[in-house]
């Protein structure tokens, strides 16, 4: 197992701790992630058309996944309250494969970084589709959510490779 100090968020005791981030310059910091969801084509199509019972899916997900933005320090133990200053959530509906591909951005200047803000948009976007669409498709499937790319921050820029 790895020694505990090796993580932020643990003291030298391997004790919880919020990272004290008040000695860190500001700086403009960026994250996008991805996800997607799949489902059938039935659902696909309804979702598409705009003709899911409960209302316009996506531009309903789209509007979830940028309040969940701005809501991480809610949800994730440890975070940081953030006054992000974007939030971008787009969609690319893959007919194929029936599936809608979930791409989000969040910016921000300040002392950390919004990768959790950027997964949880994505996560919470999917999590929306989900829920608007179950009644049409309980066997959705939520997939490969990730980190795509960062900025910022004395780490600077993270690009994920194709793994």
């Amino acid at each position: 197992m790895t020694d505990a100090t090796e993580f932020s968020h643990f003291d030298a005791s391997g004790n919880a701790r919020m990272v004290d981030v008040s000695t860190k310059n500001d700086s403009t910091r960026e994250a996008t992630a991805a996800g997607s969801i799949s489902m059938s084509k039935e659902c696909f199509e309804l979702v598409k058309a705009g003709s899911i019972s409960k209302g316009d899916v996506l531009g309903v997900a789209r509007i979830a996944g940028i309040m969940a933005a701005k809501k991480v320090d809610a949800l994730i133990p440890l975070t940081h309250p953030l006054p992000i200053t974007k939030a971008d959530i787009n969609f690319t509906l893959d007919e194929a494969r029936c599936k809608i591909d979930i791409l989000a951005t969040v910016g921000i200047t300040g002392k950390t970084g919004v990768e959790m803000e950027a997964l949880t948009a994505v996560s919470v976007a999917a999590l929306t589709i989900y829920d608007m669409s179950k009644a049409v498709d309980k066997g959705m499937t939520i997939n490969n959510i990730r980190l795509i790319r960062k900025s910022g921050g004395k780490s600077g820029e993270y690009i994920r490779d194709n793994r």
